[in-house]
């Protein structure tokens, strides 16, 4: 198992050094207010950034500019930060850690905050490793955090300080929107999005609502037919002469993917879920007392058929428009049916899979068409038995076509 997620990891560092470069227009200004468009390396950031990496031309070498000389950029016009001197709250919010004080506290800090919405009101959004903090600011005043905080009462009962709402109540209300409407506002973005485009609908002018501009595809159902390679080897700790291998055998496996791509870093990670039916047939020879008066072949049969449901995640390397390259490592759980490995001699041993993890590289043409190749890891069929052991080993060739 070491082995194997060693390998997992080497696969995806190496690979991860292949992946394309990716720099789009856009622009930055800096601290004289001078505005240089230029090729900005997009990396659909997750975490706000620090800096960026940019190229005046398409043949220059990079430059990285940080966030003290940046007042603002924006990457082909859907995604825009700006910075800022805030005060945040960078409260926790695992249970382990939660205190008693229902109020924030708040630090000054220097930020690069993504602009949601740009309106009459502006919606800004802050992550980093450990939290989500939203911003606002209504006719180009000062930037202020929306408050939300999670504390224990004295009771030790988890409580949620919703000052966002009455912060909403107090200056973002107009014509229709009541409390009732703000009281459903979720400290999400999709619901915070959603309340300032009604505002700034509401009070008139000009708005950019930048979330709105990224279409994404987040899901795809793929039909997966393929073969599988797969050989299985018996080990008895006693007698020695139960040891059985059968020969590596070609069948037919089907699944269907259903793959959900996860909202950063340009549509490059997924989480990837594919129940899937395989099925091994084979049949062996075995010599009975080797090398004495009562030496004997024996005829041994295995028939094993199970569900198998990979869950794992897949990372894309973009050729181009059409193409791209993609790894995925899973873990497999297996559900197989009431088989058994059937000896001549009247001995049958009940199949009781173990899970493993599956390992696989491919190709996806027009995020439609795809090839995969993967590697299994050995799988213990006879996990009921103490002094029987097994190793099935799979090798997998996987067409692949998406539906939607």
């Amino acid at each position: 198992m070491k082995k194997s997620l060693f390998f997992v990891l080497l696969v995806f560092f190496s690979v991860n050094s292949f992946s394309q470069i990716s720099f789009e227009k856009g622009y930055f200004i800096d601290n004289s207010n001078k505005k240089t468009e230029c090729l900005i390396k997009n990396m659909d950031w997750k975490i706000n950034p620090t800096e960026i990496d940019y190229k005046l031309t398409e043949n220059d070498e990079s430059k990285t500019i940080y966030i003290k000389n940046i007042k603002e950029f924006s990457v082909n016009n859907q995604s825009k930060y700006i910075r800022a001197t805030v005060d945040i709250d960078r409260s926790s919010e695992n249970l382990d850690q939660l205190n008693f004080d229902r109020n924030p506290v708040f630090n000054k800090e220097q930020l690069l905050l993504k602009v949601l919405v740009e309106g009459k009101a502006n919606l800004y959004g802050y992550n980093d490793e450990s939290l989500q903090r939203y911003f606002y600011s209504k006719e180009d005043k000062e930037i202020k955090q929306l408050v939300y905080k999670i504390y224990f009462n004295e009771y030790k009962y988890v409580i949620n300080n919703v000052t966002y709402q009455q912060q909403l109540l107090n200056n973002l209300t107009c014509g229709n929107i009541t409390l009732k409407d703000i009281k459903k506002v979720d400290y999400k973005k999709n619901d915070l999005v959603s309340f300032f485009v009604l505002y700034n609908n509401c009070v008139g002018g000009e708005q950019i609502n930048f979330e709105e501009k990224v279409k994404r595809k987040v899901f795809q159902l793929t039909v997966r037919p393929g073969m599988n390679f797969s050989s299985l080897a018996i080990k008895a700790e006693t007698p020695t002469s139960r040891d059985t291998d059968f020969d590596q055998e070609i069948s037919f496996r089907f699944g269907i993917e259903t793959e959900f791509i996860l909202p950063f870093n340009k549509n490059k990670w997924s989480v990837i879920l594919e129940p899937t039916y395989q099925y091994y047939k084979s049949e062996a020879d075995r010599i009975l007392h080797l090398g004495t008066d009562f030496e004997k072949t024996e005829y041994v049969r295995v028939e094993y058929n199970s569900i198998e449901i990979p869950f794992g995640f897949r990372y894309y390397m973009f050729l181009n428009d059409d193409s791209k390259l993609f790894v995925n490592a899973s873990y497999i759980i297996d559900i197989s049916g009431s088989d058994v490995i059937d000896y001549e001699s009247g001995l049958d041993l009940d199949i009781t899979s173990r899970n493993n993890l599956g390992l696989g590289f491919g190709y996806k043409f027009k995020n439609r068409y795809s090839l995969e190749f993967r590697y299994h890891t050995t799988r213990e069929l006879l996990g009921n038995y103490v002094f029987w052991s097994s190793n099935y080993n799979t090798f997998s060739v996987i067409f692949g076509y998406s539906v939607f």
